[in-house]
């Protein structure tokens, strides 16, 4: 059995590497190997390595990121059904995004947009006000966090509604397509700004793996074993935060990679986090590099925002999840 899952793992590598590896040759005109390196059409070269390699290692970022954190948050609140999105992150960043447009700001500092810089402030204030209130609580329960966390949506969703019914039909139209997410970007500097989260947060939640499967089997069982579970529930919870509010202020949400990623990997390895962690990193990345290959080539030249390809597959994922009961099984299992 062991065996059997490290096998899958590989797999899974194998099967990011592939994708990333293809996917930007793909597109409304394939490109081969030779028209990268040719001198004498650089129009491919360009395309190739300023849009398209960017693209694909951005949304592999990102997913990458969407996945390993929906795995930590489904650990952390025993529920398969948590997702990255679940304690207003994203919300938080929407409602930053939608402020900055609707003021008209145009600006930006050390050559990042004004856009995501308004966005990450926007995550970071839902971040602090949900620590703020679950610690006003005694301890860092679960459950004063996901309350904290729901009133956060719902309460930034409502203000981001009404900052469009304020606005006029261009500024809504920004808002509604920043909502629906992409990866829209040129050159490397939005990679290199989700980077370093990506990696220090990832990094922290490799690092908690064993304290994680103490966690799905309850708070008091991981307490007897030495576990500090309150310590273990902040780290995991600041480091996936900040890290899915750089991955949103740069690409907008993408809603279910990160709850589809982890399950189907759970039904490929099992909920051993030492495996199933960089299965969920690797597999969630290439995930969502098909989804972005598939949004800019369906209608091209046009795209479909990437948002609404994975909404599409995840609307049945999730109803397939409800009523089979693989949730409930794959989780602790």
């Amino acid at each position: 059995m062991g065996t059997r899952r490290h096998l899958m793992l590989f797999s899974v590598i194998g099967f990011a590497a592939i994708s990333i590896f293809v996917a930007p040759f793909w597109g409304m005109e394939s490109i081969s190997l030779h028209d990268i390196f040719n001198l004498d059409d650089i129009t491919r070269a360009d395309i190739f390595w300023k849009i398209r390699l960017p693209r694909v290692i951005a949304a592999f970022l990102a997913g990458a990121a969407l996945a390993i954190s929906g795995m930590a948050f489904q650990a952390m609140f025993r529920n398969p059904l948590a997702t990255p999105f679940t304690l207003g992150v994203s919300s938080g960043a929407a409602f930053g995004a939608a402020l900055y447009v609707k003021l008209g700001l145009i600006f930006s500092i050390l050559a990042i947009p004004g856009q995501s810089l308004s966005a990450f402030l926007g995550a970071v204030i839902s971040i602090f006000f949900v620590y703020s209130v679950t610690k006003i609580k005694k301890g860092f329960s679960t459950a004063s966090m996901l309350i904290a966390g729901v009133a956060m949506n719902f309460f930034f969703s409502s203000i981001i509604l009404f900052i469009q019914y304020l606005s006029d039909f261009s500024n809504s139209f920004r808002i509604i397509r920043w909502l629906m997410g992409g990866f829209e970007i040129v050159g490397f500097r939005p990679v290199f700004i989700m980077l370093p989260f990506v990696l220090a947060g990832s990094g922290i939640v490799f690092a908690l793996t064993h304290e994680m499967n103490l966690l799905i089997l309850g708070e008091d069982i991981a307490l007897s074993r030495g576990v500090n579970v309150n310590k273990i529930k902040r780290l995991l919870f600041f480091a996936t935060s900040l890290m899915i509010g750089a991955i949103v202020s740069t690409c907008g949400p993408i809603g279910f990679v990160g709850m589809m990623a982890p399950h189907i990997c759970r039904l490929l390895i099992g909920a051993e986090h030492r495996l199933l962690a960089p299965a969920s990193f690797f597999f969630g990345g290439a995930f969502l590099v098909l989804c972005d290959t598939l949004s800019r080539t369906i209608i091209a030249p046009a795209e479909i925002p990437v948002g609404v390809i994975t909404a599409l597959l995840g609307g049945p994922f999730f109803l397939w999840l409800l009523l089979s009961g693989s949730a409930e099984k794959s989780i602790f299992e």
